[in-house]
């Protein structure tokens, strides 16, 4: 259907829109580096350029909402389990909580209680993605079509895990922001691949 495939360009279009932020924004601040500072720092509170990064944030936290909105009846397998499409769209919306409200400090630091509350956001976000792919892992792996996305969704919770727990070690090192970069990049080509499948059943 029409609707579907509209749903499934947003989904694609979000981890683009995400990546052309961190690119785009970091590029404009001389004293930013993509080795060593992360991501959220391009939205802190005092960042050179917030709104323009917020901007961007908020936008594709609406166009991964709007794509799980239409999950469940998008896969198109006969209607499975709700969990990892219900997963999903809590995750989004915790995305869009971030975006909107709790942003880290002043230098990308997280001493207020936003900023700390960013960071549990952020941790929650992720685990509500990895067990949203699990979840559709166990959904599809014997749906003809989809087998081949199924064994893709494993791998894609299994890659995600790892970088939380890696991410979380070096949190605090010179080297947390290409970290960062290395450990989201499963989630959003996982965004990309499952709104492409979504585009092609559809």
């Amino acid at each position: 259907m029409i609707l579907f495939q509209i749903l499934a360009i947003c989904g694609m279009l979000s981890p683009i829109v995400y990546t052309a932020m961190w690119v785009i924004i970091g590029s404009k601040q001389s004293n930013y580096s993509h080795i060593r500072d992360d991501i959220s720092s391009l939205f802190a509170v005092g960042a050179p350029n917030r709104r323009a990064a917020q901007s961007f944030i908020v936008t594709e936290s609406i166009l991964l909402f709007v794509f799980f909105i239409g999950l469940q009846d998008g896969i198109s397998d006969g209607g499975g389990s709700i969990v990892g499409p219900i997963l999903f769209l809590i995750s989004s919306i915790v995305g869009i909580l971030i975006a909107f409200f709790f942003p880290l400090d002043e230098g990308g630091e997280f001493t207020t209680y936003k900023g700390k509350i960013h960071i549990i956001l952020v941790v929650v976000m992720g685990l509500l993605t990895i067990s949203g792919m699990v979840a559709l892992w166990l959904r599809l792996q014997s749906v003809l079509i989809w087998s081949g996305f199924a064994i893709f969704s494993l791998i894609s919770a299994i890659l995600s895990l790892v970088g939380v727990i890696i991410s979380a070690i070096f949190a605090s090192g010179k080297y947390r922001g290409i970290i960062e970069r290395i450990m989201v990049t499963p989630y959003q080509l996982y965004y990309f691949v499952l709104a492409y499948m979504v585009f092609l059943v559809n």
